[in-house]
Order: structure tokens, then C-alpha cells, then sequence
């Protein structure tokens, strides 16, 4: 990949390269490419629960969600809603990645505006784990800015038992390999973590490209870029606690006194 970036290109084709570059990137985002790389979830279920559980020894996850901001030119229409909580125009991602920091589910289409909790609500992996998910068939693990599902598990607000504080270690440990791909993801691609200067609906386009494209490297073992200093902040919504219905705390007590008592 990093060849093809830099074969020298003539100046009378330069326009010519730079359209290319544009349609490539927008062919990657067509229906079959991420059907074949992002849209793998929930298959290999088993394996997916193990690989989760050798993290940290957290039981039955198929999945840890987050979003992330990323930032955007201050578009020409509805620019309001594209204002984070920074005050920065930015597009919200929601992901859901595997335990080897492989997407297994992304939604590039929210403003900056739109809290992460919504964006979930709303998403087809909601639908999907609604109709499916719970403690028998998996759940994922996000942060106290999602509420707490039979299928969605958050840490506990204010842990007070031993086997809770344990639950919470564990939760954290395994859920932040979504931060840690988010930060992989925008290492490898800079544009991420700078602005996309182009209107949302391309700049929502080029992030699926860049995603697909980094399950890509995962598939081939490419190695991951190194830490070059460039300081990665997820803006996620981590602090902003949900209050709405929580009707899967139920299943948080009976995981944490089940396999975090001892």
C-alpha cells in the first residue's frame, strides 16, 4: 500500500492520479467490499467469545463498542448539528471491533453532535442483538455513555462489592480494545485524525474506506505503524453517563456474583 502512495506520477497525469485516488477510495466503500471485511459479525461466534475471554477473562463477549470524532470542514448545510462537544465539526463513528481490533460492524453517518448512546439505539447491531443477543447468545461491552442492556454491558457507576470492583477491571480491560483499535486505525490513516476537508457524505465515505482497509492489514498481519508521538484522543462520550433505561443490570449482577465472586 505504502508503494502504490508513492510511485512518482507525471505532472500531466497528476489529475488524472488524484481522481483515481477519489474513486478508489469511494469503490471501497461499495456494498460487497464491506460485506467481505466489516460485516462479519456475528459470525465465528465461538471463537470470537474465546478470543475475548483469554483478554481478560471476561465471559460470553462478542463484541466491544465505542465511538470516536472525526473532524470535518464546517459543512455548508445543517453545520449546527456537526458540532461536537469541543465545539470542532466532526462526524461521530460508532464501531464495534473483535479481540484482534478487527471491525466487525461501523456507522460513518452521525454528526458530531449525536451522542453515542443514540447512534446505538438507532443502528442495526441494536436491532440485531434486541432480537438475538442476551447472556445466552453474547453481549457487548461498552462505556458508561451506553445504557446498560440485557445484550450491552457497562461498568458498574459506583461499585461497591468486592466481586463489582472486579467485574469493573475486567469490563475495562477487555472494552478498550475498541480505544486501542480507534487509535491503530488513525495512526495508519492521518486524514482520520486531522480534517477531512470534503462534504460529510465523502468524508463519511473515505473513513469506511480507511476502516475496510485496515481490516485488510489485520487479515494480512501487516504490522501495526508505529507510535510516532502523535497523541490520539477517541472523543468519545466517556464521562457523559446514561440515565435512561437500564433494564440489563439485572444480567450485570448475576455476571460479576457468578464469575467475579471468588
Amino acid at each position: 500500500m505504502a508503494a502504490f502512495m508513492e510511485v512518482p506520477v507525471p505532472p500531466h497525469r497528476k489529475e488524472r492520479h488524484f481522481r483515481l485516488k477519489d474513486d478508489f477510495s469511494l469503490n471501497l466503500s461499495n456494498e460487497e467490499l464491506r460485506e467481505r471485511t466489516i460485516s462479519s459479525w456475528p459470525r465465528n461466534v465461538d471463537e470470537t467469545r474465546v478470543d475475548f475471554y483469554r483478554l481478560s477473562g471476561f465471559p460470553n463477549v462478542l463484541g466491544a463498542i465505542d465511538g470516536t470524532h472525526v473532524r470535518i470542514q464546517a459543512p455548508s448545510e445543517d453545520e449546527a448539528s456537526f458540532v461536537n462537544r469541543k465545539g470542532v465539526h466532526s462526524v461521530n463513528v460508532q464501531a464495534v471491533c473483535d479481540a484482534r481490533g478487527k471491525f466487525t460492524n461501523i456507522n460513518a453517518n452521525w454528526p458530531g453532535s449525536s451522542h453515542d448512546s443514540h447512534i446505538f439505539r438507532t443502528s442495526q447491531v441494536c436491532t440485531y442483538m434486541e432480537q438475538n443477543g442476551g447472556w445466552a447468545n453474547g453481549v457487548l461491552l461498552g462505556d458508561s455513555g451506553y445504557p446498560c442492556r440485557p445484550f450491552l454491558m457497562t461498568p458498574y457507576h459506583n461499585p461497591v462489592l468486592d466481586h463489582q470492583k472486579k467485574y469493573n477491571r475486567c469490563h475495562c480491560s477487555t472494552r478498550s480494545v475498541i480505544e486501542r483499535t480507534f487509535g491503530r486505525l488513525k495512526r495508519r490513516f492521518h486524514i482520520l485524525h486531522s480534517e477531512i476537508r470534503m462534504i460529510p457524505s465523502k468524508a463519511c465515505k473515505i473513513i469506511m474506506a480507511c476502516a475496510i482497509l485496515h481490516n485488510i492489514c489485520i487479515l494480512l498481519n501487516e504490522p501495526d505503524i508505529e507510535d510516532d508521538g502523535l497523541v490520539i484522543d477517541n472523543d468519545g462520550d466517556l464521562g457523559d453517563r446514561f440515565f435512561g433505561n437500564q433494564d440489563g443490570r439485572g444480567v450485570r449482577d448475576h455476571i460479576s456474583s457468578t464469575f467475579f465472586n471468588r
